[in-house]
């Protein structure tokens, strides 16, 4: 019997097995010396590239992808590893920002299976502690998991690929994260918020804690601002336990001159003095740098000021130049994306889709999007059932005219009649909808939308809560358009 892939689809199907929702996601599934194994099985496929590992809350995919522009700009031969996909699986395994050539993923996924099918079972049966490792009626083990098998997958198409750096961003938490395997040149860490409580604990000192995870031993951490002064004593302690220099985004840089507009953000970089690996004082940059990213929102500009930091800190010869190419070749799908600009139905209201699923980021999304569309547009939102419905629904209810509540896809959990009760009880279940059906919720607000109001204008959408929405929304947009 023939078991090798002749398809990138074929490898992402096999892969899919290893998925159970039914199970869920429990403590005891994040193991990261289970992951260690997995690699030294595969030959520690993780150190063929020099790698920057980033983690946090929210904006982490975001900075993950302008790494790997700039440093494609720069002409580095970049993988990068973030999620989830919006359309294609492969979204989470590229170079740069393209897909692998299908040679890459297939002889990756050959690899992968001969190592989970072959490999593995035979190190279970001669290594009493492996067979531990590996036991699924085990107390505090389990098989492999669909998220250490794709990061391997991941690490192997990065060997494969001949790449020379990587830009890799974390699944959940950090300390124990199937990407913590790396060594990396530098340790990004984004804004906390409390998010997988059950499984990161439940205050943001805890979260803090499990995302410091991923700080190595004398390698430079770079951290964006922190708004709970917990969180940033977690990782200043960390850092210094560690002898890892720190470099705090508001020491360390300047934003100014922001400006938001619907086909992205401008804004003025200016860095301040810190100590170099020389141990003298001189800034990352020498001048104030006027850049545009792509995107629009404040933060947005904020991301980039932080992979800026930190490209810059682990590859000093990055210039100006390859920050602005890098910058200008940005493409982050569902990251504040208007998926109707390209109708050649100019009178198509506006739809923005958008993965925030934190208060924090829903609230950046918001503004910016009321800042571009103005009030009273139509909000169509899901959320998986670990996200805190009610303190999103206090953010954003006042900003729509209409509210619409659904299934955020089926990958994760979710309870959307329970969302929707969040929602009715602050926004009134007048202006309040529940459709269930994704399929005919986007249906329902689209032609809300095309009904044009009292002021003879058609209403802008914002459709966000979940990346699983959104993907749902842009793969039935563009059946429309």
């Amino acid at each position: 019997m023939n078991n090798h892939f002749s398809s990138s689809g074929e490898v992402f199907s096999w892969l899919s097995q290893f998925i159970n929702l039914e199970r869920g996601q429990k403590p005891k599934s994040f193991r990261l010396d289970r992951m260690e194994t997995l690699a030294e099985l595969a030959d520690c496929p993780e150190r063929c590239a020099p790698s920057i590992h980033v983690a946090g809350s929210k904006g982490k995919g975001s900075v993950t992808s302008i790494l790997a522009s700039v440093l494609k700009a720069a002409g580095f031969r970049t993988a990068r590893y973030m999620s989830p996909h919006v359309i294609d699986i492969r979204e989470r395994i590229c170079l740069g920002d393209s897909y692998f050539d299908e040679d890459i993923y297939i002889t990756a996924g050959n690899e992968l299976r001969h190592i989970t099918e072959t490999l593995l079972p035979a190190a279970v049966n001669s290594q009493p502690l492996t067979a531990a490792l590996f036991d699924p009626a085990a107390k505090d083990s389990c098989e492999p998991t669909f998220w250490e098998l794709l990061t391997l997958l991941f690490f192997l198409c990065a060997r494969n690929g001949n790449c020379d750096m990587m830009t890799v961003e974390t699944g959940m938490g950090g300390r124990l994260d199937s990407t913590n395997v790396l060594d990396p040149l530098v340790s990004v860490i984004t804004l906390i918020e409390l998010e997988h409580t059950e499984i990161l604990g439940n205050t943001i000192t805890a979260i803090a804690g499990e995302k410091a995870g991923i700080i190595k031993p004398g390698k430079p951490l770079v951290l964006t601002r922190q708004n709970d002064s917990s969180a940033l004593g977690v990782f200043r302690k960390k850092a210094a336990e560690l002898n890892s220099p720190l470099l705090y985004l508001p020491d360390i840089a300047e934003l100014s001159g922001v400006k938001v507009t619907a086909q992205g953000t401008d804004f003025t970089l200016n860095f301040k003095n810190v100590e170099n690996v020389e141990s003298s004082m001189q800034p990352l940059f020498p001048a104030p740098m006027s850049l545009s990213i792509p995107v629009p929102g404040k933060i947005q500009a904020e991301n980039a000021a932080l992979a800026i930091a930190a490209v810059k800190t682990a590859i000093p010869q990055i210039t100006e130049d390859d920050i602005r190419k890098g910058l200008a070749n940005l493409n982050i799908p569902a990251r504040f994306e208007n998926i109707t600009s390209s109708s050649a139905d100019k009178n198509m209201p506006p739809v923005i889709i958008d993965g925030a699923h934190t208060p924090e980021s829903l609230a950046h999304c918001v503004d910016t999007f009321c800042s571009l569309y103005g009030e009273g547009g139509i909000l169509l939102f899901g959320c998986a059932a670990d996200k805190d419905a009610a303190a999103m629904a206090r953010t954003a209810h006042a900003r729509f005219s209409k509210i619409i509540i659904t299934t955020p896809g089926n990958f994760k959990i979710s309870d959307p009649a329970q969302v929707y009760e969040a929602f009715a009880n602050i926004a009134g279940r007048q202006k309040t909808e529940l459709i269930k059906d994704t399929q005919e919720a986007i249906k329902r607000t689209l032609e809300l939308a095309d009904a044009k109001n009292n002021h003879g204008r058609h209403l802008p959408v914002l459709g966000t809560g979940s990346f699983y929405l959104v993907s749902e929304i842009r793969k039935f947009t563009a059946m429309q358009i």
